[in-house]
């Protein structure tokens, strides 16, 4: 089981993505990126969370960060997803979990007595290096998104 910390390289991966697209990390280099893994599409946290990142994607985007989202789920239900409540960043299929397995969020989990693996909702801010920055493990959904972004604006104002 990895566990990653501020300071350490962020795995590389390339991934496909919503719209026959894909993704990687070495490809997103020399902008800060927010990497969040969320359990499932079209779940009432994971859909308050995506459209919580999707509302302030402007903000993100004019301190040169690019928000991405992973999750198990196919790149179909990724683009049914993004469809229905009209998201505009990359959402990343990690169907076979080892994009998962290498951030370290593909873990037991129990709800209502009964065991399980699956994604813990985490969240990392990766630099323009490629090193994590921050990270946010077992995430709330509430007030998330405005904890990165003012994590985000920190690290713009140290940087200037």
């Amino acid at each position: 089981m990895t566990t990653l910390q501020i300071g350490d390289k962020a795995p590389d991966f390339e991934l496909p993505t919503d719209g026959e697209g894909r993704i990687s990390l070495q490809a997103l280099r020399g902008q800060k990126i927010v990497l969040y893994f969320y359990p499932k599409d079209d779940t009432p946290g994971c859909t308050k969370e995506s459209c919580a990142f999707n509302e302030s994607l402007s903000a993100f985007s004019k301190l040169g960060t690019q928000v991405v989202g992973i999750s198990k789920c196919s790149v179909t239900k990724h683009d049914k997803f993004k469809v229905k409540y009209g998201l505009t960043f990359p959402l990343a299929s990690d169907e076979d979990g080892d994009v998962c397995e290498r951030y370290g969020v593909w873990k037991e989990k129990s709800m209502y007595g009964k065991t399980y693996m699956g994604i813990e909702r985490s969240t990392f801010l990766i630099d323009e290096k490629g090193n994590i920055e921050a990270l946010w493990h077992k995430v709330k959904v509430a007030e998330h998104v405005e904890a990165v972004m003012e994590t985000v604006r920190a690290s713009h104002k140290k940087a200037a």
